[in-house]
């Protein structure tokens, strides 16, 4: 039976909302880490050390931190580089500075680090690498960084598509938290074997194998091997970007207090359960709202499945697969098939030109300014700017 106007409304309401959900909180997340990547421990409270600690101080002090079993605990080298300067600052930074959304970020690594470490792994590369996502963006799929670097694991358009990843006005594949990790993961095997070192990929991944290439070179005497104590000469010799120097102390930092968050006064992390969905061919354009409702989920449920359209709704003209919650592909594949085809858009995509206001956007498509707010809550009536998106609700009219 036909979709009655009033529910297709609701429908756009719901998805305007939850993209703005979206849109302020990974306007959160962004503020965290542009304070992460602009903080300069250089300019704080003297070093314990310059350089990293050894021998049977950092034993003691691992033992101290983790347990006797400290060298089991990671594979990464953490407690060579535990008392480092800078891995204390970031330590402190996550713990004060930032701790709200680190535990938002904690919080989230339920969602993904199980996938994530199994990809790592079938790689052949440390696992605790999964903490790389947590100082890229908070493991945010819709994060976008000041350099225009997209999703969870910030892929700058150009790496991305040289790594298989589409991306068009319809589809950023940097945000598919799936292909995008298959991906990362493959950049990270392709770093490691160039440069030999984790650390050094890790600052590659950063900053280019190249800028990490020309460092190494420029060491006295240019060492015959490299290994991870090579990063922190290099970052030493402050040649390289802060961002790029402080970039491994991070990652331990952050390694330190999601194994063991309890012992940084992170008490009461809720892991999100991970991510399990069915998936579903969709042949055309169809709205994520739509889609949501045939598997009687929210906007919200399908959006974090499917964060890869950006526009949320699936793109015209060709065939996609869309996650939907497990248990449900059947059932949606089954009303999709029964849907009308007229009834797979409940809204559109209206970019705001010269002069125009709601009323006048609001006229053209023979909707209401009430409809307009409701479908955009984040919309501020008095200040459209030029190329701003507004989503209209269709309400089953014929769009002009």
């Amino acid at each position: 039976m036909p979709t009655q106007p009033a529910a297709r409304d609701s429908s756009a309401v719901q998805l305007g909302t939850a993209l703005a959900r979206v849109e302020q909180d990974s306007a959160a997340d962004q503020t965290a880490l542009d304070s992460l990547h602009e903080r300069s421990p250089d300019s704080l409270s003297p070093p314990r050390t310059n350089v990293a600690v050894r021998g049977e101080d950092v034993r003691q002090e691992a033992e101290n931190l983790f347990g006797a079993d400290a060298n089991a605990t990671f594979d990464i080298d953490v407690t060579n580089y535990v008392g480092n300067r800078r891995v204390l600052e970031y330590l402190e930074f996550f713990q004060l500075d930032a701790r709200d959304r680190f535990e938002i970020w904690l919080s989230r690594l339920g969602r993904y680090e199980g996938m994530i470490r199994e990809r790592l792994r079938t790689r052949g590369l440390p696992e605790d690498l999964v903490y790389l996502t947590l100082i890229e963006s908070g493991l945010s799929n819709t994060a976008v960084s000041r350099a225009r670097a997209v999703g969870m694991w910030q892929f700058m358009s150009t790496t991305g598509r040289g790594y298989g990843l589409q991306i068009d006005p319809w589809v950023d594949e940097r945000r598919d938290p799936f292909k995008a990790t298959d991906a990362a993961v493959n950049h990270l095997q392709d770093l490691v074997q160039r440069l030999g070192s984790v650390y050094l990929a890790a600052a590659a991944y950063n900053a280019g194998a190249g800028r990490i290439e020309r460092e190494i070179r420029r060491l006295p005497g240019v060492p015959d091997s490299v290994d991870d104590q090579t990063f922190f000469e290099i970052a030493g010799r402050r040649h390289l970007r802060r961002e790029t120097r402080d970039y491994v102390p991070k990652l331990i930092a952050a390694a330190l207090i999601a194994k063991q968050p309890s012992r940084y006064g992170f008490t009461d992390i809720q892991r999100l359960p991970p991510l399990v969905f069915d998936e579903v061919s969709v042949p055309d354009a169809t709205g994520l709202d739509v889609l949501a409702r045939l598997a009687d989920t929210s906007v919200a449920a399908l959006l974090e499945l499917n964060p890869q359209f950006v526009r949320g709704i699936t793109p015209p003209g060709r065939g996609v697969v869309v996650r939907v919650p497990r248990g449900k592909g059947a059932a949606v594949a089954e009303r999709y098939a029964d849907l009308p085809v007229t009834e797979r858009i409940t809204f559109v995509d209206h970019y705001v030109t010269y002069g125009q206001t709601l009323s006048t956007i609001a006229q053209r498509y023979k909707v209401t300014v009430t409809m307009l707010q409701a479908a955009n809550p984040r919309l501020r009536a008095h200040a459209l700017r030029v190329g701003q998106r507004v989503i209209v609700p269709m309400s089953g009219r014929v769009v002009p």
